[in-house]
């Protein structure tokens, strides 16, 4: 459910408005300070600025827009806005027109706070409207000048890593669409294994088996995904991906292992690459591999890489060419805090945030793209600003490391989670 209902929203939003009881002129507006607006906690960027004029707070509209995942056309002939997104799983169409403080809303006519303008090419709206029509919660902070945003809830892909630590916390499942079950990994001597002391397959908890856990979440729709852990921390993963014998009985040993345990998909974390050796040569080696391994799977076995954030020291992956032979990739924005930080210590908004815009330039395209989170740095706060991310570039989803850690703040990373997205 979102934050608050939509009612209580636009009440709150109006009264923060009309606290602005000094608002400049319009005559004066440019002598003001600048307005900043956030949405989720992370600032926007506008090509046009926001103002306030006569009380009304105006934003450029096709910036907040389509960052909240809404889909916007404009008629020149007619001046007229068409916005169409979601509110509460059902869709919204507004037709806003410039000069007009009537809104067409799925057809029925809303009076507005005040008219959309146009200013330097750019149709700029009353911020109420977004509260009101697409239920955005709004406030005004007179002392920074700065707006906040807080999207609502939206549906999106949602996938856990199942560790060897997960297993009170298997009620969850239910909430994902898919789970990845860390329970494998390609050993330092180079060799793919269900057995060790970081990565095995979990022994069974009386009737509960590795198997029966696995065939429980392929019976509720959500795809169960086996791991497959390596580390190329002493060239050990590059010796496994330059050896066509250890390329070949490793992606042989996956093959069963997802084969004899009822897995529906695989999620390589190949984690190291192009940090100490050739970027280019590693991501050719990648590439060349997931391609044989592509090749080798059945048509109906979905194939995922978790890679490193394109601004980490690891350059070793080629998105563009990973994400064609994908069917997606989970970045794996966080370990951006300095080695010793203790847990709890958010990542920083502003490299979550370079690191999907990276990938996009890169060539992943969003569709494609799940935000990796690791919960063990997040509070139930933050994490709501790095789902909002997800949402403002409308990616495929979210992947959460690991299922085991949502409990551990007393079930409020859980209720956190749950205001934000639900599942697709």
């Amino acid at each position: 459910m979102f934050i608050k209902k939509v009612g209580k929203t636009v009440a709150a939003t109006l009264l923060a408005l009309s606290l602005i009881g000094t608002a400049p002129n319009i005559g004066d507006v440019y002598a003001a300070p600048a307005i900043s607006v956030t949405l989720d906690h992370v600032l926007l960027q506008f090509d046009a600025a926001p103002r306030i004029d006569k009380g009304v707070t105006y934003v450029p509209f096709r910036t907040v827009g389509e960052a909240l995942g809404i889909h916007i056309t404009w008629n020149s002939k007619t001046q007229t806005v068409k916005a169409a997104g979601s509110l509460k799983g059902k869709i919204t169409e507004v037709l806003l027109q410039v000069g007009s403080t009537t809104a067409t809303v799925n057809g029925t006519k809303v009076k507005l706070a005040a008219a959309p303008i146009q200013l330097e090419g750019r149709v700029l709206i009353p911020l109420s409207s977004f509260s009101s029509q697409f239920g955005v919660a709004v406030a005004w902070n007179q002392a920074t000048r700065t707006v906040s945003l807080l999207s609502p809830q939206r549906e999106m892909h949602l996938r856990a890593f199942y560790a060897l630590q997960s297993f009170q916390e298997r009620d969850l499942v239910s909430s994902m669409n898919s789970v990845a079950f860390g329970w494998s990994r390609i050993d330092r001597e180079g060799q793919f294994t269900l057995q060790g002391d970081e990565y095995r397959l979990p022994a069974a908890a009386g009737d509960i088996t590795p198997q029966s856990i696995v065939a429980d979440a392929a019976n509720q729709d959500i795809k169960p995904y086996l791991m497959v852990y390596a580390l190329d921390g002493n060239g050990e993963l590059t010796k496994v991906l330059s050896d066509s014998s250890l390329r070949q009985k490793s992606i042989q040993g996956i093959t069963d292992s997802v084969a004899e345990n009822g897995f529906g998909g695989i999620v390589l974390d190949f984690e190291g690459l192009g940090y100490k050796l050739d970027a280019l040569q590693q991501q050719k080696l990648l590439n060349d591999y997931v391609k044989q391994l592509k090749n080798s799977l059945p048509k109906d076995i979905s194939l995922s890489l978790a890679v490193p954030p394109l601004n980490s020291a690891y350059k070793g992956y080629d998105y563009k060419t990973l994400a064609s032979m994908a069917d997606d990739l989970i970045i794996m924005a966080y370990q951006f805090n300095p080695i010793g930080t203790k847990s709890q210590v958010p990542e920083p908004n502003s490299l979550v945030d370079e690191a999907i815009q990276l990938a996009l330039d890169a060539g992943a395209p969003k569709q494609k793209l799940l935000l990796g989170i690791s919960l063990s740095s997040e509070t139930p706060s933050s994490i709501k600003d790095k789902l909002g991310l997800a949402k403002r570039y409308d990616l495929k989803g979210a992947a959460f490391w690991r299922l085991g850690l949502f409990r551990a703040y007393n079930d409020q990373m859980e209720s956190a989670v749950n205001t934000s997205v639900v599942k697709e």
